[in-house]
C-alpha cells in the first residue's frame, strides 16, 4: 500500500441527513446509532465540546490509540487527514466524524465570522493529543 493513501479509510463522515434517516426510518424509535463502541461504561470515555474559531486551524495531530467522534453542533469546518493533510471533507451542523486511532488530522474553519462548535467523544479520558510536523500537500483530495 502506498503511504499516500495509508490513512484515505482512517475517517468515516455520517451526514445530518442519513441520522435523520434512520431517526425517522420503519423503526419509529427516534433513536440512530452514529458509531459503535465497546465497553460502554463510561469510565473510559470522555465527551466534551470543541470550537475552532473563525479563519482558526488546528496543526496537525492525532490521538494516539483513542477513538475520536465528533458531531457538528454549529459552524463548519474542514477535516483534513492521512500523513499530509492529503485528504479532506467539509462538514456542517448535524454532521458526524469518527477518528480511527492513530489518524493525524486537522480541522479548519474556513468561515470568517462564525466559529465552528464540536461536540466530542473519546474513547479514553487521558488527553493525549500528539502534535505532527507534517507538511500539507496544496490541494487535498476530497473523499466525502
Amino acid at each position: 500500500m502506498q503511504a499516500a493513501t495509508k490513512w484515505r479509510a482512517g475517517v468515516t463522515v455520517v451526514r445530518a441527513a442519513a441520522l435523520d434517516q434512520a431517526l425517522r426510518g420503519p423503526s419509529g424509535s427516534g433513536r440512530a446509532t452514529v458509531f459503535d463502541f465497546a465497553g460502554s461504561g463510561g469510565d473510559k470515555t470522555w465527551i466534551g465540546m470543541a470550537t475552532v474559531p473563525p479563519q482558526a486551524k488546528t496543526g496537525a495531530h492525532h490521538h494516539g490509540r483513542h477513538e475520536v467522534a465528533i458531531y457538528v453542533v454549529n459552524g463548519r469546518s474542514e477535516i483534513r487527514w492521512g500523513e499530509r493533510l492529503e485528504f479532506a471533507a467539509d462538514i456542517g451542523p448535524g454532521d458526524a466524524v469518527y477518528f480511527a486511532p492513530h489518524v493525524p488530522h486537522q480541522e479548519f474553519n474556513p468561515d470568517s465570522a462564525e466559529p465552528a462548535v464540536f461536540l466530542v467523544v473519546r474513547s479514553d479520558d487521558e488527553r493525549i493529543a500528539i502534535k505532527l510536523d507534517a507538511v500539507p500537500v496544496e490541494t487535498p483530495e476530497t473523499v466525502f
